[in-house]
């Protein structure tokens, strides 16, 4: 049993629950070419990954010289990631013991929030895929909830505030550095999974914690 407490568990969800990054991608090149005419490079996404939709559609749009409107490419790159998560197309999947790590939280008493920096209905697609309902969480924060997206600590401070708990009651899953800051300067501890940046960055960004996957990762109260 851990000397801490936490009251709370607060989860990124791309790289800690599930692994989209390469279908997102493809469905923004199939966007780009079916809407646009133009082809791009899944790599022409790569700078963008963890920005939000805005800057990940629109980055790439800008390198190519193309005016789009940002709002109808993202509807039109959603549907076809929705499309593509529902036919469980290569390029998704669950990171191992996700789904099994929210919900002994859960049943632990632990309070929950998914916080991405993600648009709503991605984040929507992705619990779908995972066949975890959104009410399995007790606040459910997007890119759209927040004026800063992360390494700013908005994210995660409105987050312990909506569960009513302070930031230092809380441990934060995260897979990325900007996530990981984000979490630290929010007063939290930070579980790191290391499916995206390797040990050494995300200890140097603060992790208290290192696990490749969450069904290799302890439980809150097993943490020390």
């Amino acid at each position: 049993m851990s000397d801490i407490i936490f009251k709370a568990a607060l989860f990124d969800m791309d790289g800690v629950l599930v692994d989209s990054e390469r279908l997102i991608a493809e469905s923004a090149v199939r966007m780009f070419k079916e809407r646009y005419g133009l082809s791009v490079r899944h790599e022409d996404f790569v700078p963008f990954v963890g920005a939000g939709e805005n800057c990940y559609i629109g980055g790439v749009a800008e390198k190519y010289g193309l005016a789009i409107d940002i709002e109808k490419a993202k509807a039109w790159t959603y549907e076809i990631y929705g499309k593509l998560a529902k036919a469980h197309a290569a390029g998704m999947r669950a990171i191992p013991g996700a789904v099994d790590y929210v919900r002994q939280c859960r049943a632990h008493g632990l309070k929950t929030a998914l916080a991405s920096a993600a648009d709503r209905v991605k984040v929507l697609i992705n619990l779908e895929y995972l066949g975890l309902g959104p009410d399995e969480f007790d606040v459910l924060l997007t890119g759209g909830d927040v004026t800063h997206k992360k390494p700013h600590p908005e994210m995660y401070l409105k987050a312990a505030e909506a569960l009513g708990v302070l930031p230092s009651e809380c441990l934060v899953v995260e897979d990325a550095v900007n996530g990981t800051i984000a979490g630290v300067r929010a007063g939290a501890r930070v579980l790191g999974i290391t499916s995206s940046f390797p040990e050494a960055e995300l200890r140097k960004a603060g992790a208290s914690w290192i696990a490749a996957d969450l069904a290799r990762a302890p439980l809150p109260w097993e943490l020390d």
